[in-house]
């Protein structure tokens, strides 16, 4: 199908299958205009918040302060599966489950869409016809910025904004080196030609992190949606890290006490934020590595199950912080990263996308959206 055709086939499923409609927002949902994602690696949820976990920041410290999911669920394994459903909806494909070695085109298969708005078919970068949430979001009249933590460190590697390599060419990113531990396959929104087809705008969302900081100065400068991708090191990935430090939860406890704080104090999140941190997957085994929930569907045709091993990406878990929630809350209603979504979408008044629009699909719900909200100055 050519390019003209399938942008011409996207114009006209837009409010239909591609879930590119806004719907009204879900009642008792509570005024949050400021999402922060971040977004980890590897990590099963019985080794990530246990007693003595290497990361006591994330274990203890952050579920003290907002809402611990013990029951949140990876979608699959390996890592670009779980990206892409993150922010489209879309069930892992054969090429995706490899992490997409060569950054090849989706080939749609005949017909391009279910009715579950998946893209039937298999590759890597997906046609204009599949839509994505900053698709959405910029329609909607919000912002939105993905912030890749050194990307562009290595201009011979990858470009400095919008970082991936030119189709059909093979991704070195997989694999850090001490100038660079960027790894486009934790970026997806470089895996959409939705996006990548307009450099302009790819390059002004798609950024390095050091540009954080300066945006988190005012709610004006903070977008809407904001997804954070640590280093190959500092998200967990890598065990021991190619600069010579201890990687694991050792790093990421480090990377999230430095850059958690500073999401916590900017103006944006004190006024309407929620900042959700979980993990892309889990690295167990059995039940704890491949276990799903939520009635977790494949790819129809896929040619192996979404975990190679078993229905899902394993339990990880997260935690959930905002003005919004009760500090210290735990809850064990089962979410997975197709829940994240449509609770994202509901947030912004949007139609879930893909998978996320699962009738029987939970968003997060009240046992989540007990705070009280922001205070007023002065108390």
């Amino acid at each position: 199908m050519s390019r003209a055709a399938l942008t011409l086939l996207a114009t006209i499923l837009g409010g239909s299958a591609c879930g590119a409609t806004a719907a009204p927002a879900a009642p008792g949902l509570p005024p949050i205009r400021h999402v922060f994602l971040l977004v980890l690696e590897n990590q099963s949820y019985s080794d990530t918040f246990a007693r003595g976990s290497p990361a006591p920041y994330l274990a203890h410290t952050l579920p003290s302060q907002g809402v611990q999911l013990t029951q949140y669920y990876a979608i699959g394994h390996a890592s670009l599966g779980n990206y892409v459903a993150l922010v489209s909806g879309q069930a892992p494909n054969h090429q995706t489950q490899l992490d997409c070695p060569i950054f090849s085109d989706f080939t749609l298969a005949s017909p391009a869409l279910d009715r579950n708005g998946q893209a039937l078919g298999s590759g890597c970068v997906y046609p204009p016809l599949v839509r994505t949430l900053p698709d959405q979001l910029e329609a909607a009249g919000f912002t939105w910025k993905a912030y890749m933590e050194d990307m562009g460190n290595d201009p011979h590697r990858e470009p400095a904004t919008c970082g991936h390599v030119p189709l059909g060419a093979s991704d070195p990113t997989a694999l850090a080196t001490v100038s660079d531990q960027y790894a486009a396959k934790h970026n997806p929104f470089v895996y959409f030609h939705s996006i990548i087809d307009d450099h302009a705008r790819c390059d002004s969302h798609v950024v390095n992190l050091t540009g954080l900081s300066g945006d988190l100065a005012s709610a004006a400068t903070t977008p809407n949606y904001v997804f954070i991708t640590p280093n190959l090191c500092n998200d967990g990935h890598d065990p021991k890290c190619v600069d010579g430090r201890r990687g694991g939860l050792t790093a990421i406890n480090a990377f999230l006490s430095r850059w958690v704080p500073l999401i916590l104090k900017s103006p944006a999140f004190r006024a309407d934020g929620v900042l959700i941190v979980t993990f892309d997957e889990s690295d167990g085994l059995g039940e704890e590595g491949s276990g799903a929930c939520c009635g977790e569907q494949p790819l129809p045709g896929a040619r192996y199950a979404p975990g190679f091993n078993g229905p899902g990406g394993g339990r990880v878990g997260a935690v959930v912080l905002s003005p919004f929630v009760k500090p210290g809350t735990v809850s064990a209603v089962p979410y997975n990263h197709y829940s994240l979504l449509k609770t994202v979408a509901a947030i912004f008044g949007l139609a879930p996308l893909g998978y996320a629009a699962q009738p029987d699909l939970k968003a997060f719900g009240p046992e989540v959206w007990s705070g009280t909200g922001p205070q007023p100055p002065g108390h």
